[in-house]
């Protein structure tokens, strides 16, 4: 029999009760605890020798806190130490706990902004970053061996093990406090609607916007596992109910967090829903502008230029990094970045984690609003006198998977053009980038988890958004 846990960029995930079971998470856990404590022995290993304990979280989808007992009662049997937070918590901060304990890593059972019918099994390192892939392959290789020799689990009656707690909120929230001007906040008297998306920033963003005395209305923040019937994502849509809310003038912005509180969503005052990559654009911007940081940016592939523009004005190196915040989070940990980013709504900022962090980027944009007083949208209309506008775009096609290897194939060889387009540089980062004239571009990537090819676009105006996007269309088509 096959092993069922393949981890992708952000855990292992699957459909509860048909792919996400008690079996297979024991499966999963099994696998985890074998390999730190492979590493626990091994001398060049970054957590050689130390403490074996073990943060344990969840988020708040169906079966979560006993899918985290199920985790921690297989890493206690094998000698780790588990310590589980005490209620459904934050990705961003589960991985700073891991770093205030100096605990040798974390498990999250989170399946972030996907459906209500799926969970997920997340590995954080002893830095809170992301777990590499050589190390989920090792899990994958453990499982698979487990298998094969028949492995099953002794374990107690399913949430019935005992695990011993902590409270992990005083302690990020004083972080947080150190890393966001609340005080210039407080001053701007805000008006602020929070979208919680029935998930676990409750509490936390919340808390530190009523402290800066902002006045806030709240938008499911009652916890449901089945997230009102969709998906807890602050895109466009998952952020409409506060938008309206804004347009009817009860509010100056909107803040919103997924699921897990890793992704954020933001509206401006009149009603408009900025994107990821014009929030990463916005952070560097006032992080180097108002508070004069200093460091490098980094992003990711299929991530805005707009960003590399504002770096461009004020002197600010810019990193480019593959799919998959790990991977911005590992270049964080080695060098001054001011901030790091992707296009799916992730960000962290140098002194923090090496992780997304949705709760902080909410908090730096009601900075930036109250510091520059003016909206965003405003804010950004005066950038883009300097640096020019972006527009973007991305598209999703579905391919059978044979279909898929062609068009593959076909991207591999490259093109002289996309449409009318010439093509000046071919990257292969993360899928195939091709870098047209006066910087726009388009990217194609192949989704490792489902049969589909997706393609960014950054085009200078809408006319040749529009001309790529017909190209591209052409390109990932297959008679």
């Amino acid at each position: 029999m096959k092993s069922p846990i393949k981890f992708g960029t952000s855990g292992w995930r699957g459909l509860i009760a048909r792919d996400f079971t008690f079996q297979n998470l024991r499966l999963a856990a099994q696998g985890l605890a074998i390999t730190l404590k492979a590493e626990l022995k091994r001398k060049k290993s970054n957590i050689y020798g130390k403490r074996p304990l073990v943060i344990i979280g969840y988020d708040t989808r169906f079966l979560g806190k006993e899918f985290a007992l199920a985790t921690a009662e297989i890493l206690s049997k094998s000698g780790l130490e588990p310590l589980l937070t005490n209620r459904d918590t934050p990705t961003p901060v589960i991985a700073f706990s891991i770093r205030q304990k100096k605990a040798i890593g974390g498990v999250n059972i989170t399946a972030s902004h996907n459906p209500f019918g799926y969970s997920g099994f997340k590995f954080s390192m002893y830095n809170g970053a992301g777990a590499p892939i050589e190390f989920t392959r090792k899990i994958e290789v453990h499982t698979q061996k487990l298998i094969t020799r028949g492995w099953q689990a002794n374990t107690s009656v399913i949430g019935t093990f005992k695990c011993r707690e902590f409270n992990p909120k005083k302690n990020y929230l004083n972080h947080i406090r150190k890393l966001v001007d609340l005080k210039k906040i407080k001053q701007a008297k805000l008006r602020i609607a929070v979208e919680f998306m029935h998930g676990t920033g409750r509490g936390y963003l919340d808390t530190l916007l009523e402290e800066s005395k902002a006045k806030i209305t709240r938008f499911h923040e009652k916890l449901n596992p089945l997230f009102g019937g969709g998906s807890p994502e602050p895109n466009e849509a998952g952020m409409s109910e506060a938008a309206l809310f804004i347009r009817k003038g009860k509010a100056d912005l909107a803040l919103g967090l997924d699921g897990d509180a890793d992704r954020f969503g933001i509206v401006d005052k009149d009603g408009t829903w900025i994107t990821p990559n014009q929030i990463l654009t916005l952070t560097l911007y006032h992080l180097k502008r108002n508070r004069g940081k200093k460091g490098a940016v980094v992003r990711t592939v299929p991530t805005s230029h707009q960003v590399d523009a504002v770096a461009k004005l004020f002197n600010v190196k810019v990193y480019e990094t593959p799919v998959g915040f790990k991977h911005i989070g590992e270049l964080m940990e080695r060098e001054p970045i001011i901030v790091g980013g992707e296009e799916s709504g992730g960000l962290s900022i140098g002194n923090h984690i090496p992780e997304k962090d949705g709760i902080l980027a909410c908090l730096l944009m009601a900075e930036l609003v109250a510091t520059e007083k003016k909206p965003l949208g405003q804010i950004l209309k005066n950038l883009e006198k300097q640096i020019g506008c972006f527009y973007t775009d991305r598209i999703n096609i579905d391919l059978p998977n044979k279909k898929k290897d062609l068009i593959l194939q076909k991207l591999r060889i490259g093109f002289s053009k996309i449409g009318k387009f010439s093509v000046e540089k071919f990257i292969k980062t993360d899928g195939f980038k091709f870098i047209l004239k006066n910087d726009e571009w388009v990217c194609f990537r192949a989704s490792g988890t489902e049969p589909v090819i997706r393609c960014y676009l950054e085009a200078k105006n809408s006319l040749h958004l529009k001309q790529l996007k017909s190209a591209c269309r052409k390109i990932l088509s297959i008679k």
